[in-house]
């Protein structure tokens, strides 16, 4: 239930937010309402834990606030059987959660990117689950996958005559766009001719028009909308070619540890249910829900960036945050009486 209110109040926000773009070239309100309807599932991912506290503040402070827990300890059981009970429901959640990260997230921002991309920019047409066709003139570009920085993955450009006959084709393993230029690596190149095929093979070569860098802002894959396969995999393509990979890494971690910290929100809430806090009415509990929320929200963030910033491991800035939490909230279960 708080899950579906902070979503459905999101939503609206998003809503709201489209209505600037509404009128620009084929998008409208209904691809505006679309297009939030299809970010939804990201954005019920990115506040799945903070709804875990809030949830688990007032379904077992209403336990608490009738009693049931001083009965239960009252008839032997001991507050860690409870705990071990509250976090085995936590684990269903927490794959629930992955589930949706790793198979719904990447699908669905793609597509909501997608819709968004062409009612916008009409140069382009997106396909797949990562690729996109651009058109410049007789020549029609497609890519299979755009990363931040610039940065492209196997790219197909398909270059036509004036009587619209196929001319030439060249593959390249990826494109980078430096200095105003495209710089073309691994390139396969096959040229037509009336009476021969001629193909030759290029280590790199620079080309002054590919795409247009403004693109970038509609159609670049994003880390946060990958799946932690897809982050994993181009880490580990980034240090082969020893490049920073550190974004990447810790995007993955991040992936990785946000389920768990959907069961590190209920030992959180735990504390507070056996305390003060468990003859507190529903309010009194979603407002501390809410500040727990938002507090261990900006100690993840800080701690991440500050991470980022020192060139610590990404695994140490993603995983401190939720080690912290944890070990508070155990050290206060231990005061609990």
């Amino acid at each position: 239930m708080v899950l579906l209110v902070l979503g459905a109040l999101l939503a609206f926000v998003d809503f709201i937010s489209e209505m600037d773009d509404v009128g620009k070239g084929q998008y409208s309100m209904l691809e505006a309402g679309l297009f939030v309807l299809l970010s939804l599932p990201k954005r019920l991912y990115e506040i799945f834990p903070t709804a875990v506290l809030i949830g688990s503040l007032l379904g077992l402070g209403t336990l608490a606030g009738n009693s049931e827990f001083t009965v239960m300890r009252a008839a032997g059981v001991s507050i860690v059987r409870i705990v071990f009970s509250v976090l085995k429901a936590g684990f269903i959640l927490l794959v629930f959660i992955a589930l949706i990260g790793e198979l719904v997230v990447p699908v669905s921002e793609r597509q909501a990117q997608s819709l968004r991309a062409e009612d916008l920019q009409q140069t382009i047409s997106l396909a797949g689950e990562s690729g996109f066709w651009a058109r410049d003139g007789q020549r029609f570009l497609y890519v299979s996958h755009v990363f931040p920085g610039m940065n492209l993955g196997k790219v197909n450009i398909y270059e036509l005559s004036d009587d619209n006959k196929l001319k030439q084709i060249t593959r390249a393993k990826s494109a980078h766009y430096i200095e105003g230029k495209w710089r073309l690596d691994n390139i396969q190149q096959t040229e037509f001719y009336n009476d021969q095929v001629v193909s030759r093979k290029i280590e790199t070569e620079v080309w002054e028009r590919l795409l247009n860098p403004d693109l970038f802002n509609v159609v670049s894959v994003e880390p946060d909308n990958m799946s932690a396969m897809d982050l994993f995999t181009y880490s580990n393509y980034l240090k082969s070619n020893d490049l920073d990979s550190s974004h990447y890494e810790l995007a993955f971690w991040i992936k990785v540890f946000t389920p768990v910290s959907s069961l590190v929100m209920l030992l959180i809430a735990l504390p507070f249910i056996f305390g003060s806090q468990r003859s507190s009415g529903a309010g009194n509990r979603m407002l501390v829900g809410l500040l727990l929320g938002i507090g261990f929200y900006l100690l993840n963030r800080t701690v991440n960036h500050i991470g980022q910033v020192y060139h610590l491991y990404p695994f140490i800035s993603a995983s401190a945050p939720i080690l912290f939490a944890a070990m508070a909230s155990f050290y206060a279960l231990r005061k609990v009486k």
